[in-house]
């Protein structure tokens, strides 16, 4: 038997479309030569026509087959029409773009080859005994299936990696306001060094130590306040960390269902420039480290 290179299903697919097209082509025919036939039976009942009455009796003729085979042109291509619509529709639950090239429909020997798979089929066909089989109906295309649960998955995956998203913002904000209170400390300290340095050459040397006392004093408490603001730091800075890998988790999941639909997801943009910030926001943690670090007493 000659094959159309597809797999035993699609072939099947293949004969049950070519069997209704034949099917309608018959009936069609069979009109055709029923508009012959009734044109014998009315109009050619004298033994002689004049070249007018032969005129008239074709433009009728004519006019009749031209409406036959019109009418069965358009019905053939509203009907290839909504076939192509079951199979888009199909792709389109998998996420997939079909494409058709419609030179290869004038393609003469694809075109043979069809005709030659046809006449092997109705062979085929003609040897096997007729058997009712019922067909089982195509799925409908908006119930559950594999195609249903994978769309919840991504959906699932996309929720959480809004939520992921938020809390970034959040933990994002939190760096922001601990790096403005740390910002104002180390202001502080420099102002309370400055002013220590102008009023040494002022006072006097018995107030000198309680001067120094004090400066120790308010030093010690800034230096637990900014190890408190560290820890806070590490903390969040561990929480980014531990947002990120969550979100690289989702974003891998996402990826694996992508690459089983269509092989198209990529990380997304916002993923990245958010990364970015964050390691913006790193740098400036680096830098202001280093800057509070020259403001050390040295032991």
């Amino acid at each position: 038997m000659a094959e159309l290179g597809l797999n035993e299903h699609h072939q099947n697919e293949v004969i049950n479309y070519m069997r209704f097209a034949r099917s309608k082509r018959g009936l069609r025919l069979k009109t055709v030569d029923s508009c012959f036939q009734d044109l014998k039976e009315s109009r050619l009942v004298e033994e002689t026509f004049t070249i007018d009455e032969v005129s008239e009796v074709l433009s009728g003729l004519q006019a009749v087959v031209h409406s036959e085979v019109e009418s069965e042109l358009i019905n053939t291509a509203y009907t290839n029409v909504l076939l192509l619509r079951q199979l888009f529709a199909q792709a389109e639950k998998w996420y997939l773009k079909l494409q058709t090239d419609i030179s290869e429909l004038e393609n003469r020997e694809l075109l043979e080859q069809v005709a030659e798979f046809e006449k092997a089929e109705i062979t085929s066909s003609n040897k096997k005994p007729i058997l009712d089989i019922t067909k089982p109906k195509l799925a409908p295309l908006n119930e559950g299936g594999t195609a249903e649960l994978l769309n919840k998955e991504i959906l699932r995956l996309q929720e959480e990696n809004e939520k992921l998203k938020s809390r970034l913002k959040t933990i994002e904000i939190q760096a922001t306001n601990a790096l403005d209170e740390k910002s104002k400390l180390e202001k502080a300290l420099q102002d309370l060094q400055l002013d220590q340095g102008n009023q040494k050459d002022f006072i006097k040397a018995q107030d000198l130590s309680n001067l120094e006392n004090t400066v120790t004093a308010l030093k010690s408490e800034f230096q637990k306040t900014l190890n408190d603001k560290t820890e806070n730091q590490k903390s969040l800075e561990e929480n980014l960390a531990t947002a990120k890998h969550d979100l690289l988790r989702v974003q891998e999941q996402l990826h694996m269902a992508e690459k089983e639909l269509e092989k198209k997801f990529q990380q997304t943009a916002a993923y990245r420039n958010m990364k970015e910030i964050l390691t913006k926001k790193n740098d400036q943690i680096k830098d202001l480290r280093k800057r509070l670090a020259q403001y050390e007493p040295e032991d």
